[in-house]
């Protein structure tokens, strides 16, 4: 309880560094998990490097842009109905999701080294099964996001929740 409430305080004084590094160390917590218990790639194997990435992406990419896109949201559409939540939802599924992985992958394979071609054909085998996957898990966590989760609050629901998500999507990004 005393984590859960120096973290409260932290992000009512720092409301946009706290999220920012939020999502980072929890993109860096998927990667690891991905690299542990899927990959079993094993401490001797870990590669440092590519979880230093993800947290790099969690603090200059997904954070960032993530939390500006449900603040962008909220003023689209402010209520906190079930239909706000709903037409929200829509909106975060039907438009927000497919851009941010179109620009998620490819932004992965660029920071590992890939060229324009490679990370092209990269994008067009993995995003319409990582797209897919997305739909099996987000909708309802979201839905349940933008009705009962305040909105500085949102980010942190939504990267806790992504533990698994971006663990998956560590793998899927760093795969060959």
């Amino acid at each position: 309880m005393a984590l859960w409430r120096a973290y409260q305080r932290a992000l009512a004084a720092h409301p946009w560094k706290v999220q920012v590094l939020t999502a980072g160390s929890l993109m860096g917590l998927g990667d690891i998990i991905s690299q542990q218990l899927v990959e079993r790639r094993g401490l001797q194997k870990h590669q440092r490097g590519r979880t230093l990435t993800m947290v790099l992406l969690g603090c200059g990419f997904v954070g960032p842009v993530v939390g500006g896109w449900y603040k962008v949201l909220d003023r689209f559409i402010p209520g906190t109905t079930k239909v706000d939540a709903l037409k929200k939802m829509l909106l975060d599924q039907g438009g927000f999701a497919p851009c941010f992985l179109g620009c998620f992958l490819p932004l992965v394979g660029t920071l590992n080294g890939l060229s324009a071609q490679d990370n092209w054909a990269k994008l067009q085998r993995d995003y319409p099964d990582a797209l897919i996957t997305n739909y099996y898990l987000w909708p309802a966590v979201q839905l349940a996001n933008f009705y009962l989760v305040p909105l500085h609050y949102r980010l942190a629901v939504v990267q806790c929740v992504a533990v698994i998500w971006n663990s998956y999507l560590s793998w899927k990004a760093h795969r060959l």
